[in-house]
C-alpha cells in the first residue's frame, strides 16, 4: 500500500498522524490561552476561535464523516450477500464450509467478548475529570439528546427479535437504528442464492460485485481526506474540550491496543496450539512475513495472496482448502474489526454517558460480528460500519471523531488476527483431513 507512495509525498497514514496531531496542538493551545472559566465572560478571541471551529473546521471533518457514512448501506448489503451467495461451494466441500462458518462466528464473538470485558474493567470512557465529562456532553448535546431519548424507549427482547425481520427493507435501509433489517434481508437473499443456478444468479452477482468495488473506490477518495477531516475534527474537539479529549483518546488506544495484542499473542496463539499443532515458535516463524505485510498494508484482501502462501508453502496446507478459507476469510471472518468496533462502542458509550446494560452489550456483541462481516478488505474499511452499531444502542455516531485520529495505528493493527485466524483456521481444517503439516 505504502509502496505506491510517489518518491518525497508522505504516505497516507503519516498524513492523517499529522493532521491530528496539527489539530490538537492548535485546539489544546487556544483553549489554555482564551478558554473562558466558568462563570467568566468569552473574550472576542475565544468567540472567534468558537466561529471557526462550528463554521470551517468541524464542517471539514463532517464532509469525511458524511463521505464515510454514505456507503453504508451498499457495501453492508453487497458484502453479506455474496459472502452468502458464494457459499454454494459448501455443498461440494462437505463438512469443511460448515467447519469454517463455525469458526469465523466463535472466533469472532470471542474477540467481541473480549472488547466487552476490557472496557468494562478499564473503564477508559470514564477517564475524565466531571468538567471535562459535562464539556463532552455540550460538544455533541444536539447529537446525544435525539439518541439518548431513543434509547429512553427501551424495547424488550421479543421486539429486537421481530426488528430483525423488517416489513419494509427500504425503510430499514434508510434507518441506521433499523439496519439489522436490511443486514437480514441479505443473508436470506443470499441464502436463496444458493439454492438457485449460478447462470440464473450470475448477473445479480456480478452487478453487486460491481457497486462493491465502486464503493471501495468511494471509500478510497474519502481516505484521502483524512488528514484534513481529522485535523478539523480534532481541532473541534480540543478547542473546546481542551487537554481532557486527548487523555480519553490515550485511554482508548491503550484499551484497543491492549485488546488486539491480547488477542493475537494469548488467542490465537493459543488456538494455532490446540487446533493446529503448532508451538508459538514455530507459528511466529512461519508467519512472520504474513505478519509484517498485514501491518504494513493493514488491508485484509490485499494480503490475501501472502496468506494463502503461508498456508501452502509455510505450513503444508493443501492448495483447495486454504483458496477457500482465506477469500472467504478476507470477507467474513474479522476478529481484530469487531473487538475493534466492541471498544469503540462502548468507550464513546461511557464518553457520552451512555449506560448499556447486558440486553444492549448483548446486541454491542451480535451487531460487531455481523457488522465486521460487511466490512471492507481494506484500510479504513470499518470505519462506516462502526456508526450502524453507535447508532444502534443510541450513542451519537459523531462522536468518533474523537478516535478517527488514532484508528490507523489501531487499524494496521487489527488486521494482524484478523488474517492470522484464518491462517489458523486453514492448517485445522488441514488437519482434519488428514494432511501432516511441517514442523
Amino acid at each position: 500500500m505504502d509502496a505506491s507512495v510517489a518518491p518525497g509525498r508522505l504516505s497516507l497514514p503519516t498524513r492523517i498522524l499529522l493532521g491530528m496531531l496539527l489539530g490538537a496542538a492548535l485546539g489544546v493551545t487556544l483553549n489554555l490561552l482564551y478558554a473562558p472559566a466558568i462563570g467568566e465572560a468569552a473574550s472576542d478571541t475565544w468567540k472567534n476561535v468558537q466561529w471557526f471551529a462550528d463554521n470551517v473546521a468541524n464542517p471539514v471533518g463532517q464532509l469525511f464523516l458524511r463521505l464515510l457514512f454514505m456507503v453504508v448501506v451498499p457495501v453492508v448489503f453487497c458484502s453479506l450477500f455474496l459472502g452468502v451467495a458464494g457459499l454454494g461451494s459448501v455443498e461440494k466441500l462437505g463438512r469443511l464450509g460448515g467447519r469454517t462458518l463455525l469458526w469465523f462466528l466463535l472466533t469472532t464473538s470471542g474477540a467481541v467478548g473480549l472488547a466487552l470485558f476490557l472496557v468494562g474493567v478499564i473503564e477508559p470512557g470514564k477517564q475524565i475529570s466531571p468538567e471535562g465529562l459535562e464539556r463532552v456532553k455540550a460538544a455533541y448535546i444536539d447529537q446525544a439528546q435525539a439518541r439518548i431519548a431513543q434509547g429512553a424507549q427501551s424495547k424488550s427482547m421479543v421486539d429486537t427479535l421481530l426488528e430483525i425481520v423488517p416489513k419494509n427493507v427500504v425503510a430499514a435501509a434508510a434507518d441506521n437504528g433499523a439496519i439489522l433489517g436490511l443486514i437480514c434481508f441479505a443473508l436470506l437473499l443470499g441464502a436463496a442464492a444458493t439454492r438457485m443456478p449460478a447462470e440464473r444468479t450470475k448477473t445479480l452477482r456480478e452487478t453487486l460485485e460491481t457497486i462493491y468495488e465502486l464503493c471501495v473506490k468511494v471509500l478510497g477518495w474519502a481516505m484521502q481526506l483524512a488528514p484534513f477531516g481529522v485535523c478539523g475534527l480534532i481541532f473541534t474537539a480540543t478547542s473546546k474540550l481542551g487537554f481532557d479529549v486527548m487523555k480519553l483518546v490515550a485511554w482508548y488506544l491503550a484499551t484497543a491496543m491492549g485488546g488486539l495484542l491480547l488477542w493475537q499473542f494469548v488467542a490465537i496463539t493459543l488456538l494455532a496450539k490446540v487446533f493446529a499443532g503448532l508451538s508459538p515458535r514455530r507459528f511466529y516463524a512461519g508467519c512472520r512475513t504474513l505478519l509484517v505485510t498485514a501491518f504494513s498494508t493493514s488491508s485484509s484482501n490485499a494480503t490475501m495472496p501472502t496468506t494463502i502462501r503461508t498456508a501452502v508453502d509455510e505450513f503444508g496446507a493443501p492448495k483447495e482448502i486454504a483458496g477457500f478459507v482465506m477469500p472467504l476469510g478476507a470477507t467474513m471472518n474479522m476478529n481484530g474489526t469487531a473487538l475493534f468496533e466492541g471498544v469503540s462502542v462502548l468507550f464513546l458509550a461511557q464518553v457520552a454517558g451512555i449506560e448499556l446494560g447486558m440486553q444492549q452489550q448483548l446486541l454491542v456483541l451480535v451487531m460487531a460480528v455481523l457488522t465486521a462481516i460487511g466490512a471492507a478488505g481494506v484500510p479504513g474499511g470499518s470505519l462506516p460500519l462502526l456508526a450502524i452499531v453507535l447508532a444502534q444502542v443510541g450513542v451519537p455516531p459523531e462522536m468518533m471523531a474523537l478516535i478517527l485520529g488514532v484508528d490507523r495505528l489501531v487499524d494496521m493493527t487489527r488486521t494482524v488476527p484478523n488474517v492470522t485466524s484464518d491462517l489458523v483456521c486453514s492448517l485445522w481444517l488441514a488437519r482434519r483431513e488428514g494432511v501432516k503439516l511441517r514442523d
